[in-house]
This record gives structure tokens, C-alpha cells and sequence, in this order.
């Protein structure tokens, strides 16, 4: 995650964005944010230092967040500015290792006749860039 908020999503941003989403669900500006504070679970203290923009709220209290307003953890993250929509992607895209064969990737496909396998094995090799292309891909 970013060790800085997002120049887009700061503490004033989030407060009004905050603010907007309790005023869509009904609380309103006079006595709204207690209420909002009793039925989410989050101290009244929080709420309002939310509000107010001062500062960022910790993990915990963007979790309850979410599960309050029901949105995604992941937008209350970009929002709050603890996380950026590149963040958020790069942990959606899982890692791996060691990549899968041609081969492998046939029989995870259910092609399992050896002419079938080999005409995709020679179509992924055809298709992969030799090395120093990187992932350039060029059409003719």
C-alpha cells in the first residue's frame, strides 16, 4: 500500500465524501453523526474526527466503514487516500512464480490428444515475444 495519501484523496476529500454518504442514507447534519456513530459501531469521537478531516483513519475504522455503508473495502482504501487504484490492482493480479508450460496450460484447457497439444504448444510459442521484446507485439 502507499505510504502517502493520494494527492486526489485526502482527509478533506474524504471527510465530504463522508459526509455525502451519511446525508444519502438518511442521517442528517444535526444529529446524524451520532446516530451514524451508534449504529456502525464506531466511536462518536472517530465519526467526528473523520468529518473534520483531521487526519487519516487507521485499518480498522475504514473496515467498519465499509461494512456501515456497505461499500468495498478497496474504494473506502481510495478514498481515505490509504491506498491508490494502482495499489489495489497490483494486489488483485496474483504472482506467480513459475508460469505454467504450454503443455500445462493444454491440459488445464482439457486438450489432451498429442496433435491438439502440439499445434497449441506451437501456437503459444509462435505467439510469445522472443526475448529482448518484452511484450512489444507488432502486427504486419
Amino acid at each position: 500500500m502507499t505510504d502517502a495519501p493520494s494527492s486526489d484523496h485526502t482527509p478533506a476529500t474524504f471527510a465530504r465524501w463522508l459526509r455525502d454518504q451519511l446525508l444519502n442514507r438518511g442521517y442528517p447534519e444535526r444529529g446524524g453523526q451520532q446516530k451514524f456513530a451508534k449504529d456502525s459501531g464506531i466511536s462518536p469521537a472517530t465519526v467526528s474526527r473523520l468529518l473534520r478531516a483531521d487526519g487519516l483513519p487507521d485499518l480498522r475504522t475504514l473496515q467498519s466503514l465499509s461494512e456501515a455503508l456497505g461499500r468495498p473495502l478497496g474504494e473506502i482504501l481510495v478514498r481515505a487516500g490509504a491506498a491508490s487504484e494502482d495499489d489495489l490492482a497490483a494486489v488483485s493480479r496474483p504472482i506467480a512464480p513459475n508460469p505454467i508450460t504450454a503443455e500445462q496450460a493444454a491440459a488445464e484447457l482439457g486438450i489432451t490428444e498429442p496433435q491438439a497439444v502440439a499445434a497449441f504448444v506451437a501456437m503459444v510459442t509462435a505467439l510469445r515475444p522472443t526475448r529482448g521484446e518484452g511484450d512489444r507485439r507488432t502486427s504486419s
